[in-house]
């Protein structure tokens, strides 16, 4: 239904302490939570974006329209961990109620018991300075990466989508 062609349909060679993280079928939120760490999310930007290039066919929009957005950095004691920017049609009425939850992780939500939210299989990538999220990443990273793990996986409710990105800074190594 929404074919995901920029991305792969497997994780980067990457040997780190994220592997489980990254490649992990559950809850981001649940295995951060679980590290014991004091988990937080700080919303950076909610409203609306524009549709990249990699992403329009994602949620059924061409590339340049308008989509609604939300960019959060998850936090383990306050220190940046994984930078995620989701995104959803401008004016789906499934998914803006959800986007629009605060410092609340989705999580909570898209992994709730019994609910009806549908997962696609993930998708991944390394991202280096051609990605437009490199630039989101590097600027919450203090060990100044050049390249990071990504990867993002649909969510289908009701038939519509809600495209969920999540990129790995360096210092999640450092709670794991």
């Amino acid at each position: 239904m929404f074919a995901d062609n920029h991305w792969a349909a497997t994780a980067p060679e990457i040997r780190s302490e994220t592997d489980r993280c990254l490649t992990g079928q559950g809850s981001l939120t649940e295995r951060l939570v679980a590290t014991g760490h004091a988990f937080a999310v700080s919303v950076l930007y909610q409203g609306l974006s524009e549709v990249r290039q990699d992403e329009h066919a994602l949620v059924g929009e061409n590339a340049g329209s308008a989509v609604m957005a939300r960019h959060v950095i998850l936090l383990l004691d306050d220190t940046p961990v994984v930078v995620a920017r989701s995104i959803a049609r401008r004016h789906c009425p499934v998914w803006q109620p959800i986007l629009q939850r605060g410092s609340r992780s989705l999580g909570l939500t898209l992994f709730g018991p019994d609910s009806p939210i549908q997962r696609a299989p993930m998708h991944y990538r390394e991202l280096d300075t051609r990605h437009p999220l490199f630039a989101f990443a590097r600027g919450h990273d203090a060990w100044h990466a050049t390249c990071y793990a990504a990867r993002r996986s649909n969510f289908v409710l009701d038939g519509a989508a809600l495209n969920v990105c999540e990129v790995f800074l360096p210092a999640l190594k450092e709670f794991l």
